[in-house]
């Protein structure tokens, strides 16, 4: 095992002891910063940090309930990454030192700040509908080891984890866990800033469980860590506790409004994403076959683009002319919100992002796909931005080109903000129109997210 974290914490004995380690002779020690150690008839060691989900006590022996990384197997002797459960039995030689023991691993596990509590929320629609068989399977086992309790709810209806997510008592969890694809979570960060407290909410550590089509944002996790997206993996990054900020944009178009976190796509994707849908039977696979059945009869939208170039981006597009335009839609988009809001507790309004000291690039013309990534990875299997980096944007949409009065579909984190005329689910209400202009901005590190 390659040993992480400062080596001088391992300097340090906080205890050492002979005793038997699954029936075995050795001599163990545990050092300052939760590194366990034994020699004797076997060697080995573990981090309490990495690799320990928690402990029970038999009569006289300890049970340590490790989640390691699966030895070298597989193709030329390479790990997959996956961790697989372990048990390791100590029996202390006396009852003071058993209780020494105990007392110390517990000690260093309650340094961690672990969450404890979790509202977990669970989508039984999503994907395959299997999210119940991956919560039985794959989470809950873990979770008790570790002493992690938590109030399940499952949604019954669309928006109901924002709902959820606007009203819960946030005093009686450490997190929520959701067992799902990118939608739940979309919705829980859309209600937890839309509450009057909001500041307070948004800092709510959310977790993420793959049990959807998609799951972009917990495999774009994983992957930063170079860790298996799996079910098991994920639930033991909640576990393990440790957290990373992440950025937030706000979709604006008047007085609506809609938080994301993962993408907006229009055209291509956008069509694939939603048009699939009369194909969900399929799973994911829905997503690839009807991805070959679009490319093979593109379709091609009139409209334009404004964004503030990433550094090393300014050679695209073409300067917008005036701080007028610069300025205009920017103020204008929140001016009534803010009014309506004056004198009295509000949700977030969004971050506006002053083009002051930027220039605005706009392009043109006719598009075959529009794709904002706040992420690398849009699925399990898809990567279209290893470098996703957005401060501003505006998307102006038009009709599909040939004279053709069609429109298209506006996709924001898998759901549907603007929809055009002859489009796909005409009859369901989206919360944009399709055609004025729509504005994205960004605040960084808005939302807290568990990781690995």
């Amino acid at each position: 095992m390659e040993f992480t974290g400062e080596q001088q914490q391992w300097d340090e004995v906080l205890m050492s002891d002979d005793l038997e380690l699954n029936g075995l002779h050795v001599t163990m020690t545990l050092f300052r910063g939760g590194l366990i150690r034994w020699t004797g008839a076997i060697s080995g060691s573990l981090i309490i940090e990495n690799d320990l989900l928690g402990f029970s006590i038999e009569g006289s022996s300890i049970r340590l309930h490790c989640f390691t990384k699966r030895e070298a197997d597989g193709w030329c002797g390479v790990s997959s990454g996956n961790r697989v459960l372990k048990d390791v039995c100590l029996c202390p030689k006396n009852q003071e030192n058993f209780g020494n023991w105990c007392e110390k691993i517990q000690t260093c596990l309650d340094a961690l700040e672990r969450p404890k509590r979790l509202l977990l929320l669970l989508n039984p629609f999503g994907g395959k509908k299997n999210a119940r068989g991956i919560l039985q399977e794959h989470v809950k086992p873990l979770l008790d080891l570790a002493r992690v309790t938590f109030t399940l709810q499952e949604t019954k209806f669309q928006l109901h984890a924002k709902d959820i997510a606007k009203t819960m008592d946030l005093s009686k969890y450490d997190g929520i866990l959701c067992v799902s694809g990118d939608g739940i979570l979309v919705e829980v960060v859309n209600g937890l800033l839309e509450r009057s407290d909001w500041e307070d909410a948004i800092r709510m550590p959310i977790g993420i469980i793959p049990a959807g089509t998609g799951n972009g944002m917990v495999k774009s996790l994983m992957d930063d860590a170079d860790e298996p997206c799996t079910a098991a993996n994920a639930a033991y990054t909640v576990i393990k506790g440790h957290k990373r900020q992440l950025d937030v944009a706000t979709v604006v178009q008047g007085h609506a409004r809609f938080f994301s976190v993962l993408m907006l796509t229009w055209g291509l994707i956008a069509d694939i994403d939603i048009e699939s849908e009369k194909y969900r039977w399929m799973g994911s696979m829905r997503l690839d076959f009807y991805s070959l059945l679009r490319i093979s009869h593109l379709r091609h939208y009139s409209g334009s683009v404004s964004f503030i170039p990433a550094p090393g981006y300014e050679g695209y597009g073409e300067p917008v002319c005036t701080e007028k335009e610069n300025e205009s839609f920017l103020k204008s988009a929140r001016t009534n919100e803010v009014q309506e809001n004056e004198g009295k507790s509000s949700d977030c309004l969004g971050v506006l992002t002053s083009s002051e000291n930027h220039e605005w690039k706009c392009i043109k013309g006719k598009f075959v796909v529009v794709w904002l990534h706040n992420v690398p990875w849009g699925s399990e299997d898809i990567m279209p931005a290893p470098d996703a980096k957005v401060k501003a944007f505006r998307l102006t949409p038009g009709t599909r080109t040939g004279n053709s009065p069609q429109g298209g579909i506006i996709d924001v984190d898998g759901e549907v903000l603007a929809r055009g005329e002859g489009t796909f689910g005409q009859n369901d209400a989206p919360l944009m129109s399709y055609g004025p202009t729509i504005e994205v901005t960004i605040e960084k590190g808005l939302a807290t997210l568990f990781c690995p």
